[in-house]
């Protein structure tokens, strides 16, 4: 490219970066509202955690089957469309939220079980349209990032995940705290909460939630309006390729130009090739399962551990979730930078090194907590594992789109997603179990640590892989 092309392509590159960055948070304002809902649901109608945690559940299991879904549409799909279709599909399942209640005529107290219902198969909707947020980012960003320098800009772009959970958990302190009606002079809605609850009518948690009755509407209804705005925000500044601006599209090593005729069964067949049958791609996905199993171990079972067995207070273990999210931010970066700068895009060197940080970081906090710790040093050690798990999470994408090229990388991080959202099993229900058992939190910890063992041993033989497929270099 010339000086004046060159300038104008960078221009782009950042427009695209920080826009799907937005876009994305855009969707984590409808993804993570539910949870914040959650205490006015139950207070209100009593609905059990037991039945708000199959519904996540399943929830989480949808979700990952959608991102494959949308993988495949992904690499045959204009990408500005397909994330500002999905985007505005999810905020309009957000606002269905607010309104089933009057919708079926249910009052407070009445036919939980019927709401349960009504908000999963919401909830089911929902994750299949979230589905539509990640895979069209990852094409885009291919698109327009070449191979050498994906590492560290991507590391910067998920540090969208962060921003819109960060932004989401803001948002929702403030409604469920400071709107809805105040019912606490109603004897008979507080005397119903407190049932609801189980706990006396003095309880602050009954208290808090008379003051902010039907507060729970508006944690769907103003995300919803946000995430509508955002779908305005996407369609009106992305462009798919650096070709839909009159650019020339990225060439890199021996990657032949790419034909605009290709028919949909060249694109198949190399589809077929270069993910379905790629054991890098395979390799990858296992080896992400096992990172979101330690990663969401710890921000679905953080905050209840420290409490549990820590004896930590209730302020010190509300922000494991948060320290724990700036410190993968942190790691993001550090470990992009790394790829990069250290290993010349090599991410799989990166990742081995995080996951064996993430091994040590899990076993100082499992001996310090035993010699008795002070909370400071137990959340730091915690933050400290997130901020290594977090390099991996960023950079598997990476590594999978520079391997299945820009034609396949969608499909190929939608197969990763898949067999990573499985994890909640492990997880969730697993780690539950485990937790209830004879063998406690440390045996989840044991646990946590086994799953860190085999991560790292995945990236292991990655150690000496070629940096991308786009050409022949060792």
């Amino acid at each position: 490219m010339d000086a004046q092309t060159q300038k104008k392509f960078n221009v782009w590159q950042w427009r695209t970066i920080i826009v799907t960055m937005l876009g994305y948070a855009f969707f984590y304002f409808v993804r993570k509202n539910f949870s914040f809902a959650m205490p006015g649901l139950a207070a209100e109608y009593g609905i059990t955690n037991t039945s708000f945690g199959i519904v996540m559940t399943i929830v989480g299991l949808v979700y990952g089957f959608s991102r494959y879904l949308n993988g495949i549409l992904a690499d045959r799909m204009n990408a500005r469309y397909h994330m500002s279709a999905g985007l505005m599909l999810c905020a309009l399942a957000s606002l269905a939220f607010g309104f089933i209640p009057s919708l079926l005529g249910i009052e407070i107290g009445k036919a939980p079980h019927i709401l349960v219902v009504a908000f999963a198969i919401l909830l089911v909707l929902n994750n299949i349209f979230q589905g539509s947020g990640f895979p069209p980012c990852a094409r885009l960003l291919s698109h327009w990032i070449p191979p050498h320098e994906l590492a560290t800009k991507q590391s910067i772009w998920n540090t969208s995940h962060s921003i819109g959970a960060g932004l989401a958990c803001i948002l929702g302190v403030f409604i469920m705290g400071m709107m809805g009606s105040d019912m606490s002079g109603n004897a008979d809605v507080v005397a119903s909460i407190a049932a609801n609850l189980g706990k006396d009518v003095t309880d602050t948690a009954v208290v808090s939630a008379a003051q902010n009755y039907g507060a729970w509407k508006m944690m769907f209804i103003i995300p919803g309006i946000i995430a509508a705005v955002g779908v305005f925000v996407t369609a009106a500044i992305l462009r798919d390729t650096p070709k839909s601006v009159g650019l020339p599209e990225l060439q890199e090593g021996n990657e032949k130009k790419e034909e605009s005729t290709e028919s949909a069964a060249e694109i198949s067949a190399f589809i077929r090739k270069h993910v379905w049958k790629n054991p890098i791609i395979w390799a990858l996905a296992v080896a992400d399962f096992f990172v979101y199993v330690i990663r969401f171990a710890v921000l679905d079972w953080g905050p209840t551990f420290l409490r549990e067995h820590c004896g930590m207070s209730a302020e010190w273990a509300g922000i494991t979730v948060f320290v724990f999210e700036i410190f993968g931010v942190i790691g993001m970066l550090i470990a992009g930078w790394a790829s990069d700068k250290l290993f010349k895009g090599r991410s799989a060197r990166t990742c081995l090194i995080c996951m064996v940080g993430t091994l040590v970081s899990v076993l100082g906090f499992i001996a310090l907590q035993k010699g008795g710790a002070s909370p400071v040093v137990l959340l730091f050690v915690l933050a400290l594992a997130g901020a290594f798990i977090y390099g991996p999470q960023a950079l598997i994408g990476v590594i999978s789109s520079n391997h299945a090229t820009r034609k396949g990388s969608a499909t190929a991080l939608g197969i990763i997603g898949f067999v990573s959202y499985v994890s909640v099993l492990v997880s969730g229900w697993g780690f539950g179990l485990i937790a209830d058992s004879k063998y406690g939190w440390n045996g989840v910890f044991v646990a946590m640590v086994v799953m860190a063992i085999i991560g790292a041993l995945i990236f292991v033989p990655m150690w000496k892989m070629k940096r991308d497929a786009y050409s022949d270099e060792e």
